[in-house]
């Protein structure tokens, strides 16, 4: 009897790679096989933290778990599912305004792949942290250790 492997991408800029994505993995993990996070590259878009340094940050987060590996990609996710042999998209949701964003993308991958998506819910205690808030507070010279695990990784 052969195995289908589960496999999901957690797709993402991910710039930072933040405490609350970090619980999304480690739960979803529980369903799958595998999981590829997928660092979305978007040659048009300007990142704060070097590509590499988000790639090497998030594979040290997860070098105790072989089922969970990190690569980049650029393009479409749905097109990087297919080349990585992945059934699902894994994404994390903070509240109602996070599903009613990613339900629609969730519809309109369906409707161009066979790749489903599922949602994890983000613990409470990260609910508020986002990417774009850690950023600004990082360029202010704040501290951001309470929203990255290991940040000194990315600098």
């Amino acid at each position: 009897m052969s195995h289908t492997i589960k496999r999901g991408v957690f797709p993402g800029s991910f710039d930072p790679f933040t405490k609350g994505h970090e619980s999304v993995v480690r739960k979803a993990i529980e369903l799958f096989d595998e999981i590829i996070i997928g660092v979305g590259i978007n040659t048009s878009k300007q990142y704060l933290f070097d590509t590499d340094k988000r790639l090497a940050h998030i594979a040290s987060l997860f070098e105790d778990n072989p089922r969970i590996k990190v690569q980049s990609y650029t393009g479409l996710t749905v097109k990087f599912c297919q080349e990585v042999g992945a059934q699902y998209l894994v994404r994390g949701l903070r509240d109602s305004k996070d599903f009613g964003y990613e339900r629609s993308i969730a519809q309109m991958n369906l409707e161009i792949s066979d790749i489903e998506s599922l949602f994890f819910m983000t613990i409470p205690e990260y609910a508020a942290i986002n990417s774009t808030i850690v950023r600004e507070i990082y360029k202010s010279g704040g501290e951001i250790h309470k929203f990255v695990t290991n940040p000194d990784l990315l600098v």
